[in-house]
């Protein structure tokens, strides 16, 4: 797979939003439909909470970590898996908690996370001051083996696979690209061949957080783009919406039959000027069809 120009203008659209939660998050990030519960984790990573919401039901729930948690995850056995400032730690099902991994490095702390088709997290880092090369994205296994794959990235972000496990995507946001390495077992940790897989023009924003739908087609929030892109599995952009906040940082596809697609935003940075919706939890219905995700086997 590689970048190419567009042969045809991409599908640019305004849907219709709803709220799913009206917050003012700081850094609302990580939005992961829960099967197993019927509900979506979301972050706030600068705040130290991780949110839940039922669209059923319309219950909320909000957890307070003792640090910045960059991601949270379902487990296979109930609770949570968080990637916080210090490490990765576990939330069992009664709400303890215990450290899988710790692995504090002063200035440092987690970010976005993934868990992959054989039930492994890959967690990603980065600097408090956005150093360049100060982050790592790493493999961590069910038993809390810990492999570092990239040691010098910045802003390490999306992670996604494709519906068939063959090929894992990922950003590093200041880079503005999308890159896609191919996974030799998915049921094993074997990733090699990092390529572009598509690219961010200047101006229109830094690619943040990433899913993957049923067809294959990534879809990525642009921090500071005010939009969310669709790239068919060729990399071609294929559809842009338009959103009115400029920093969506992640989405991911909810609900009882994975058709809605979840937007986190984050208000740092913005002020005065912040427009009413950022820092909420949004949802447009019917966007598309999205992939179950496993949880941690942990």
């Amino acid at each position: 797979m590689s970048t190419r120009p567009l042969s045809t203008r991409p599908l640019s659209t305004r849907p219709s939003l709803e709220i799913a939660v009206r917050a003012s998050a700081v850094l609302g990030e990580g939005p992961t439909w829960d099967a197993a519960a019927q509900r979506l984790i979301w972050v706030d990573i600068l705040s130290s909470r991780v949110h839940t919401y039922d669209p059923a039901t319309g219950r909320r729930t909000t957890l307070g970590t003792e640090q910045h948690v960059g991601a949270a995850k379902p487990r296979a056995g109930g609770g949570l898996v968080v990637n916080l400032r210090d490490g990765i730690g576990l939330y069992g099902a009664d709400g303890g908690f215990d450290w899988l991994l710790r692995e504090a490095v002063p200035g440092r702390r987690g970010n976005d996370a993934a868990v992959a088709p054989d039930g492994s997290l890959w967690a990603g880092t980065m600097r408090y001051d956005e150093g360049a090369g100060g982050g790592t994205l790493s493999r961590i296994g069910s038993d809390g083996s810990h492999t570092e794959f990239l040691p010098e990235v910045t802003v390490s972000n999306g992670i996604g696979w494709s519906p068939d496990g063959r090929l894992m995507y990922y950003i590093d946001t200041p880079t503005r690209r999308i890159d896609v390495f191919d996974v030799e077992d998915p049921d094993g940790p074997v990733v090699s061949g990092r390529r572009p897989f598509a690219e961010v023009e200047e101006g229109a924003g830094f690619p943040d957080g990433l899913c993957v739908d049923a067809d294959g087609a990534v879809w990525v929030a642009l921090w500071d783009g005010a939009a969310i892109r669709r790239y068919a599995p060729d990399g071609t952009l294929d559809r842009v919406v338009e959103l009115p906040f400029p920093r969506p940082t992640a989405c991911a596809f909810g609900g009882a039959d994975l058709t809605d697609l979840y937007l986190t935003s984050a208000r740092v940075g913005l002020g005065a000027a912040a427009p009413p919706l950022a820092g909420s939890l949004l949802v447009i219905q019917g966007a598309g069809q999205g992939l179950a995700q496993p949880a941690f086997g942990g």
